[in-house]
């Protein structure tokens, strides 16, 4: 697609870690502050102007690189606090440890919360504890915080028993239709848009949640060339639902144009849907926890040999139906899904999250230890070694955005999104050694995964290979990474084998570009420096 290009960079980020909490891994950047020949390159799609601000090229149709900066916890930019300690407990040696923490988080989570919806801490001492089911952490402002994920004073959650998930953070998500709703005006809206009109503004009002339903229609499917995926003589579907939902908050309206607080990462085409409105309606959720965290501890399952998908697993955490919640300085061994954050959960931070070794999968299927299908999440300085697995991967119709920032990966594995057309996912100054970055099309792969991802970044990465794709009437980026760049066909069966699908925008393949980050250059327009250092750069 043609774009409309720009000028020069300038520098800085690397990462200052502010925790009180101590890391166990410190991400060391080295950065060149003067310009000079050996600078590195800058991209025509996302570049320093005069000024320090990036300049965005922009598609005939306005479609840019989103901004990502309000991933993360309350929407990037604010230091993870730290809870007061309210209860404490040392190792029981009973055999199961579950029924007194739990009991302790549910004692905690019934006081009364401060200003900032914190009701505070339980605290585990030094040692093992062992867990036969899962701790469930249903309350607002409840944080589990161990004594440190390693060495002598260390926190260990060892599990036992029957294969189970180790901690649940979850609420209860309800979502409620407001009068009002409407529908978009616009032909068509770019991706990264903040900017949107609809028929009857007139119920509409700033602080307001909206739900945008874009429709899939067989017009679109078939546009996208997925409807016609089979395997096996049976015909797979790709998108399942008649709608993929994006919810946005509102900034501010005027007439009938209505800003929003968090960029669109898809693309909105009325000549896809024009027997059926993309719908805007006002909506209410309840029932979503905040303020939840687990932190400075390590959980540990037994050695792992399975099927997945198949036979039962041990997990660490999951977030799902909870709002600016957190996991930070927490090593897990031998897990099948290390952090799994569903659909209903945003503003997430995973910081510091060290997964040193994977259970071992021994089916077709890959497990993936960073599993995300929520919004605004942030996967910061979080480290996976392990092969057969995909160190993170997006899950299907995830409206973004979604960041892995200075990810140290190493292995036989892979950072790729999944299935089923996400859209917003930014790999940022990752390395990932002798592994694979991909955003393509699967195909037939699985249960019909198809083109997977879409208007998403690598921007700064190393890995031994990139396969990165843009799906029809769609954009994917490399920008700055060091790795074979490598073209395929849609992955098929029983069938020959097509042409290698169309590569993404890639630019200075071979050298990094300024900004080093992408996101903290956002973050830092956004929000200022201060905000930068409040989350461990400077």
């Amino acid at each position: 697609m043609p774009i409309e290009s720009g000028n020069r960079p300038t520098n800085l980020s690397a990462p200052q870690h502010r925790r009180r909490i101590a890391p166990r891994h410190i991400a060391l950047i080295i950065l060149a502050t003067l310009c000079s020949p050996a600078c590195p390159a800058q991209s025509r799609w996302a570049h320093p102007g005069p000024n320090g601000k990036l300049i965005y090229a922009r598609t005939k149709r306005g479609d840019r690189i989103p901004d990502f900066s309000s991933c993360g916890y309350r929407g990037g930019g604010v230091a993870l606090p730290d809870a007061p300690e309210r209860i404490t407990l040392t190792p029981g040696h009973l055999g199961d440890d579950a029924p007194r923490i739990q009991a302790a988080l549910d004692k905690v989570g019934r006081l009364p919360a401060r200003a900032n919806g914190i009701r505070g801490a339980v605290v585990l001492a030094p040692g093992t504890y062992y867990l036969l089911s899962t701790l469930q952490m249903h309350d607002a402002g409840v944080v589990l915080r161990g004594s440190g994920p390693t060495g002598t004073q260390a926190t260990v959650l060892q599990l036992s028993g029957a294969p189970h998930l180790a901690i649940n953070i979850a609420g209860e998500f309800h979502q409620q239709e407001l009068p009002g709703a409407t529908w978009l005006t616009d032909r068509y809206v770019p991706a990264g848009a903040t900017i949107i009109h609809v028929a009857d503004a007139s119920a509409i009002h700033p602080g307001d949640l909206l739900e945008i339903l874009k429709p899939v229609t067989p017009a679109w499917v078939h546009f996208m060339r997925m409807d016609h995926l089979a395997r096996d003589g049976e015909p797979e579907t790709w998108v399942k639902n008649n709608s993929i939902p994006v919810r946005r908050r509102v900034v501010s309206v005027q007439g009938n144009a209505i800003q929003l607080e968090v960029p669109l990462t898809d693309s909105f085409d009325a000549r896809f849907y024009s027997e059926q409105a993309a719908t805007v309606t006002r909506v209410a959720i309840t029932g979503r926890i905040a303020e939840a965290g687990v932190e400075n501890l390590r959980i540990t399952a037994p050695p792992q040999t399975l099927r997945y998908g198949i036979d039962p697993e041990f997990d660490g955490i999951a977030l799902d139906d909870v709002l600016d919640a957190w996991v930070r300085s927490v090593t897990m061994d031998d897990m099948v899904t290390a952090v799994r954050i569903g659909r209903d959960a945003q503003r997430i931070t995973a910081e510091d999250v060290d997964v040193p070794s994977q259970a071992i999968v021994t089916s077709t299927a890959r497990a993936g230890s960073f599993w995300v299908n929520g919004t605004q999440i942030l996967i910061d300085r979080c480290h996976v070694t392990g092969d057969k697995l995909s160190w993170v991967e997006t899950q299907a119709q995830s409206e973004g955005p979604v960041v892995v920032l200075h990810g140290q990966f190493s292995g036989n594995g892979k950072v790729e999104p999944h299935q089923r057309w996400s859209t917003g996912f930014l790999v940022d100054s990752s390395d990932l050694g002798n592994g694979d970055l991909r955003m393509r099309n699967r195909g037939e792969m699985g249960s019909g995964h198809g083109w997977t991802i879409g208007w998403s970044v690598s921007w700064n990465n190393t890995a031994a290979r990139f396969l990165i794709q843009n799906p029809p009437g769609v954009l994917n980026w490399s920008i700055g990474d060091i790795g074979n760049q490598e073209t395929a066909p849609m992955p098929v069966f029983d069938a020959p084998k097509g042409a290698p699908l169309p590569a993404a925008e890639t630019e200075s393949s071979g050298a990094h570009v300024e900004p080093p980050s992408l996101y903290l250059q956002q973050l830092r327009e956004r929000l200022g420096p201060v905000a930068v250092a409040a989350i461990g750069y400077r």
